[in-house]
């Protein structure tokens, strides 16, 4: 399928410009990039509230629907940016309207980024942040029996690996995982890393790079590096992958709910078409992001143990 002509305008500019690469940029100019770009997000949706807290060195942002009163289902949320770049401000408005569309509490997690913070770093963080919001679930109004862990393409893979670490504690489990996009396989074993690694913006090298930095000496096959192929899926909460056709991740996403089904988890995947890696915060320029926006809140709103 040819590319949604929003998200065609922005893929020429950018192969028009030469196809920059991340790797002529310091890993500032990097992060103020991602930045920049949550203006394609569109206009900020202000029927929610917003607040800031800290528990134990974490920090959180909870986003509300307005007037919302008691222990809501909840997304705790794990932002995308190849665990180098991203945040409260990148993904603003897309956890707005996440909150509004769905009626839940949505709990965005600022994890330590890399170079600075190199694994496992993001990953600790981020378990962490889960237990915290379980244990402080009465204080924060979630209901604990409806947490449904997401994220976006490196968020993607640390709400996976979060979901996998609190199986083997055995403590707590999530009722939900939506995985967009998620970055699975530090190798870049399958075909679309070369089908769709040059063109569509966010590059093959752009996703390994950020691997590169944060892994550092740690082996790509590691299963935290690389939690696609792990053999311990068995037990996961239902799980929810969205892939795009012209991401270099689309591959590995699809891989992931084979071999999640082979394991005996409750799994769906959706390919989008037209679309490519980032699409989920293009909600200002694009049909399928705002499409995309309201399927996940529905389903988010559906979680519960």
């Amino acid at each position: 399928m040819a590319l949604e002509k929003s998200i065609a305008k922005l893929v020429d500019g950018f192969i028009a410009a030469g196809r920059p690469s991340v790797r002529n940029q310091t890993i500032a100019e990097r992060r103020a990039g991602y930045v920049a770009s949550a203006a394609l997000a569109g206009e900020t949706e202000q029927r929610v509230g917003v607040k800031e807290t800290e528990l134990e060195g974490i920090r959180l942002r909870i986003v509300s629907p307005l007037n919302a009163t008691g222990a809501l289902p909840t997304v705790i949320y794990y932002h995308g940016g190849c665990f180098v770049s991203g945040g409260f401000e990148t993904h603003d408005n897309p956890l707005r309207q996440l909150a509004f569309f769905s009626g839940c509490r949505v709990i965005a997690v600022q994890y330590r980024l890399a170079p600075e913070h190199p694994y496992p770093a993001a990953h600790d963080d981020a378990e962490r942040a889960a237990n915290l919001v379980y244990q402080h679930a009465a204080t924060l109004g979630v209901d604990s029996a409806a947490i449904t862990l997401a994220g976006d393409s490196a968020g993607g893979h640390i709400a996976l690996v979060t979901a996998l670490r609190l199986k083997a504690r055995g403590i707590w489990q999530p009722a939900k995982l939506l995985l967009i996009y998620p970055m699975l396989d530090a190798t870049a074993y399958f075909e679309s890393y070369t089908r769709n690694g040059l063109d569509y913006i966010i590059t093959r090298e752009t996703l390994l790079t950020g691997y590169d930095a944060y892994l550092g000496v740690t082996p790509r096959q590691h299963p935290e590096a690389s939690p696609l192929w792990r053999e311990d899926f068995t037990g996961l909460p239902p799980t929810h992958i969205v892939t795009a056709e012209f991401d270099p991740l689309c591959d590995e996403g699809e891989a992931l709910f084979e071999r999640l089904t082979q394991q005996g988890v409750s799994c769906t995947c959706q390919r989008w078409l037209g679309v490519i890696h980032g699409f989920f915060q293009l909600g200002g320029v694009s049909e399928s992001a705002r499409d995309l926006m309201r399927d996940l809140a529905w389903r988010a709103h559906e979680a519960r143990r």
